[in-house]
């Protein structure tokens, strides 16, 4: 590997498709709320994609739990999520759409790229 390239083989300071800041969010819906929790999602979901910064996001169920879902979010950087999204009034309407059906409240964190 050369000085100016990364461990994937890109030039330094060049992007890549792998480059940017994943989102992980394991999200544990209470009770028998995974149909509401749906429902409150495909209103919530377009709230987080129209964001500056945001790449992609997506909602996957989990096969062995009916009740657990991960939050996947592509950023273009952890501040377009920090600074950009949670303070915004999209993220608000967040919240305020899907916040009560958590059973623990989700861990958040984020992941560089791949490597």
């Amino acid at each position: 590997m050369t000085q100016t390239e990364s461990p994937t083989g890109a030039a330094a300071g060049t992007a890549t498709a792998t480059s940017g800041i994943l989102e992980l969010a394991l999200l544990d819906v209470r009770g028998k709320q995974t149909d509401a929790f749906v429902t409150a999602l495909s209103e919530a979901l377009p709230l987080i994609r129209r964001q500056p910064g945001c790449r992609s996001a997506e909602l996957r169920p989990c096969m062995e739990n009916a009740q657990r879902f991960l939050l996947l979010v592509h950023w273009n950087s952890i501040a377009d999520h920090e600074q950009g999204f949670r303070r915004s009034d999209d993220y608000k309407r967040w919240r305020a759409l899907l916040h009560g059906f958590y059973e623990p409240f989700p861990v958040v964190e984020h992941y560089g790229p791949s490597l």
